[in-house]
């Protein structure tokens, strides 16, 4: 399974968002980009990071960075998850999962102790010219986004 570093280009994408409009990495180019990789949109442990990550968009933003979440879910599921928890960055729906395939982001897993195919919840921090900074995989829901703001440098 393909696991991205520091340093290595982020495989490009284009994905329909909420409303179905393509939105791409290259969207992003000359700015600092955190792609966040999430299994299942209104689950419990994926609403608690998308609503940290909203929470803590402001403080993200003000130091440069633009916010995306990608999962597998449907662009509808996408639009009523955003709806219901007042998400206000954009979420992208890879179907066919060749997007978290190429991240590194979906494959084997363990989930209660079993050994399952799945998203593995991952985030990527994106530089301006579109190299990974940072790649953080099997990362938990809770406090992920106080970790990352700290690996940055920034206050959350």
């Amino acid at each position: 399974m393909t696991r991205l570093e520091a340093g290595a280009a982020a495989p490009a994408w284009t994905l329909p968002d909420a409303e179905g409009n393509q939105v791409s990495l290259s969207d992003f180019a000359g700015r600092k980009l955190i792609l966040f990789c999430y299994p299942a949109a209104m689950t419990p442990g994926c609403t608690t990071e998308a609503c940290d990550f909203r929470d803590n968009l402001g403080v993200l933003q003000a130091a440069g960075y633009a916010l995306v979440g990608i999962s597998p879910d449907a662009p509808e599921k996408l639009a009523e998850f955003t709806e219901k928890e007042s998400l206000t960055y954009p979420l992208v729906s890879d179907e066919d999962k060749s997007v978290l395939t190429a991240y590194g982001a979906y494959g084997e897993k363990s989930l209660y102790g079993k050994t399952v195919v799945g998203v593995i919840r991952s985030t990527f921090v994106i530089d301006e010219e579109g190299k990974i900074e940072l790649a953080r995989y099997n990362v938990k829901a809770t406090g992920h986004v106080a970790s990352l703001a700290k690996a940055l440098g920034v206050a959350a």
